[in-house]
C-alpha cells in the first residue's frame, strides 16, 4: 500500500474510476504505465480508442467537480511527514490560515502534509480538496477531504492542480512534491499558464536547492536571474498566506492592465482600419 510519494500506507481500496477493488483484484500496473508502456505489443491499436474516451471523461468529471470552487490554492509536501512532526504542524496551519483569507485548499488527499493542510483547511470551516491517484496499491483519500477525485492519469489530476488554484504553497517533500513545483514553475516561466505565486515553506529544507539554482544553474546561463523571483521562501505559515494574498493580487492587477492595454490597441487598430 502506498501514495504517490511512494509511502506504504494503510488505505480503503484501490480506485479504478467508480470501481473499488481490494486484495488480489488490485491490478499490478497503473493505467498511465499502460498508456506510456513500449513493449511493442500492438494491442494499443485497440485499446488506444477507448483509453481516449477515459481520459476525456477524467477531464471532464474534474472541471464539472471543481469548476464552482472558488479561489483556491494548491499545497504541496510529502505523504511521510508524521502527525507529530514540526512540519505537519506548520501545513495544518497554513490550511487554516488558506481559508480565513477566503480560498478553499487543494493537497494530492493522500497522508502526511496533504492530510495536515486539508485538516487545517477542514477545521477553519473552508473547503478541503482532495485529488487523488490510482497506484498499484491500496490507498484512500485522507479523512479530512470534504471534496475528492480520483484520477487514472497523472497528467489530468495536474491539470486540476493548476487549472483551479491562484497560487502554490510547497512545503519539504519527495520526488512528488519536486516534480510538481517545476511544473509550477515552468509554466509560470514560459508564460504557458497566467503568473502566479509559489511560495516555499522551510528555509533549512529549502536553501540549498535555491542556493544550487542561484550559482551552477544560473552561472552557466539555464535561466535568467529574474526566474528566482517566482520563488519565495518563508518560515512562517501566516506570511506565506500573506505572499500568496498579495503576490496574488498584484499578478491579477498586473493581468486587468495587461488586458485592458490590450483592448484599448485593438480599438484604435479598429479605427485605423475603419479609416
Amino acid at each position: 500500500m502506498t501514495s504517490d510519494d511512494a509511502l506504504e500506507t494503510p488505505g480503503t481500496g484501490y480506485r479504478k474510476g467508480p470501481v473499488l477493488l481490494r486484495g488480489g483484484q488490485i491490478p499490478k500496473t497503473t493505467s498511465d504505465q499502460r498508456l506510456l508502456s513500449a513493449d511493442g505489443n500492438t494491442s494499443w491499436l485497440h485499446d488506444d480508442p477507448w483509453r481516449v474516451m477515459r481520459i476525456q471523461s477524467e477531464f471532464v468529471e474534474g472541471f464539472g467537480a471543481l469548476a464552482e470552487i472558488g479561489p483556491a490554492v494548491s499545497v504541496f509536501g510529502s505523504a511521510r511527514v508524521a502527525a507529530d512532526h514540526p512540519d505537519y504542524a506548520v501545513a495544518e496551519a497554513v490550511g487554516r490560515g488558506l481559508v480565513e483569507a477566503g480560498y478553499a485548499v487543494i493537497t494530492g488527499g493522500g497522508p502526511g502534509i496533504m492530510a495536515a493542510a486539508n485538516k487545517g483547511a477542514n477545521q477553519a470551516g473552508g473547503l478541503s480538496i482532495g485529488l487523488g491517484i490510482e497506484l498499484p496499491f491500496e490507498q484512500g483519500m485522507n479523512q479530512w477531504v470534504d471534496l475528492g477525485i480520483n484520477f487514472r492519469y497523472f497528467f489530468a489530476r495536474k491539470m486540476m492542480f493548476v487549472k483551479y488554484a491562484q497560487g502554490f504553497v510547497v512545503l519539504p517533500g519527495g520526488f512528488g512534491t519536486l516534480d510538481e513545483l517545476f511544473e509550477a514553475l515552468t509554466l509560470v516561466q514560459t508564460h504557458k499558464v497566467t503568473g502566479f505565486p509559489i511560495v516555499l515553506v522551510g528555509s533549512e529544507y529549502w536553501r540549498g536547492l535555491l542556493d544550487w539554482i542561484a550559482g551552477p544553474v544560473i552561472d552557466r546561463g539555464m535561466i535568467s536571474p529574474a526566474d528566482l523571483d517566482l520563488l519565495t521562501i518563508v518560515d512562517d505559515p501566516a506570511e506565506a498566506v500573506r505572499i500568496v494574498c498579495e503576490r496574488g493580487a498584484e499578478l491579477r492587477a498586473q493581468e486587468l492592465e495587461a488586458a485592458r492595454r490590450e483592448a484599448k490597441a485593438q480599438r484604435r487598430a479598429a479605427r485605423g482600419n475603419a479609416s
